[in-house]
């Protein structure tokens, strides 16, 4: 069975920093995009990072240049360094995935989300 499991939120202030983590686990084949999305309190969750197999990235507008998507494709990994944090980015982050497991089925994976909270 495929998981994602995503690490790395807590507090911190205005200005700060914060690496957030997602391992992809099971029996897995290969991974094509991987995506972080957040979701602030009565709000849709919005996409803020995508990054392809080969490395290519693409960001949100509110996030660009603040934040920096990067994966470890032999560690099926991705990272979110987050940066100048603002109050704004407050929300639960999810780690998304599209994976083929051993049953050789593309599908879409989510992590169970972490909070990140930016407050002085």
């Amino acid at each position: 069975q495929v998981q994602l499991v995503e690490s790395g939120g807590g507090l911190v202030q205005p200005g700060g920093s914060l690496r957030l983590s997602c391992a992809a686990s099971g029996s897995i084949v290969s991974i094509g995009l991987m995506h972080w999305y957040r979701q602030a309190p009565g709000q849709e969750r919005i996409l803020v990072a995508t990054v392809s197999g080969t490395g290519s990235t693409n960001y949100a507008d509110s996030v660009q240049g603040r934040f920096t998507v990067t994966r470890d494709n032999a560690k099926n990994t991705v990272t979110l360094q987050m940066n100048s944090l603002k109050p704004e980015d407050t929300a639960v982050y999810y780690c998304n995935a599209d994976l083929i497991s051993t049953d050789r089925i593309l599908r879409n994976y989510w992590g169970q989300g972490t909070q990140v909270t930016v407050s002085s």
